[in-house]
């Protein structure tokens, strides 16, 4: 893969052969990330999972403490009473088995978030063809298939992510922007660390966290030591 001068410059910031701790690796990534816009850092973690069997399926949600630094626009799915609920509570779309064919047939995706009442995933599932490649189906263990709508739009607006394992059991979640402070980094990233270790499956044998690292956008990874974050 060809590299541009810039990625070739800052990685040379990084030793590939060094486990850093938490704050080096944090702060390594922002001064890594040179791109002229506010990247967002991430952190990719390996498991020792196998996703093809569903007792260890890793997946879940959780609030970052500082936020994504993104703007989220969120789609409910609901009826009667919630749908005035969600509208109130901050929804950037809300509506029922009307934006089935809008979503199908004229591919309107301009929301990051699907939130959907249990009344309304019969409707829901028929957009699974659309919205499951894309990680936009509404999911119980996610949050966001519940009737506590209200509560559900205030997460995501305040930084609720989600973290799945991918088809190499590897868990990719964004964790801020370059323009946050190391500690606003650090704090989000430790949240996040600690809602994966509590959500390692009971019928995992051997190591569960391989590796971590740490990346812009357009940067770099940078490797984290495992055992210093789960302590």
């Amino acid at each position: 893969m060809k590299r541009g001068k810039r990625y070739i410059e800052a990685a040379k910031a990084v030793d590939s052969t060094v486990l850093y701790d938490k704050q080096e690796a944090v702060a390594l990534a922002k001064k890594t990330a040179v791109a002229k816009f506010d990247e967002t850092i991430e952190a990719h973690i390996r498991t020792g999972c196998d996703g093809r069997h569903a007792e260890q399926q890793v997946r879940g949600a959780v609030v970052l403490p500082h936020g994504t630094g993104k703007t989220v626009r969120v789609l409910v799915f609901a009826k009667g009473a919630k749908l005035d609920e969600a509208q109130a509570a901050g929804a950037d779309f809300v509506g029922g088995e009307e934006l089935i064919p809008k979503i199908q047939k004229e591919g309107w995706l301009d929301f990051d978030v699907v939130v959907a009442t249990p009344d309304m995933m019969g409707v829901v599932g028929r957009l699974g063809r659309v919205l499951g490649p894309k990680g936009l189906m509404p999911n119980p263990k996610a949050g966001t298939v519940t009737m506590d709508v209200t509560k559900a739009i205030a997460d995501i607006k305040a930084g609720k992510i989600e973290y799945r394992l991918d088809k190499s059991n590897i868990i990719h979640v964004p964790i801020g922007k370059k323009s946050f402070t190391d500690e606003q980094l650090a704090d989000n990233f430790q949240t996040l660390m600690d809602a994966v270790i509590k959500a390692k499956p009971s019928s995992l044998k051997g190591q569960y966290i391989r590796s971590i690292t740490l990346a812009s956008s357009m940067g770099p990874g940078v490797k984290v030591n495992p055992q210093k974050v789960i302590g």
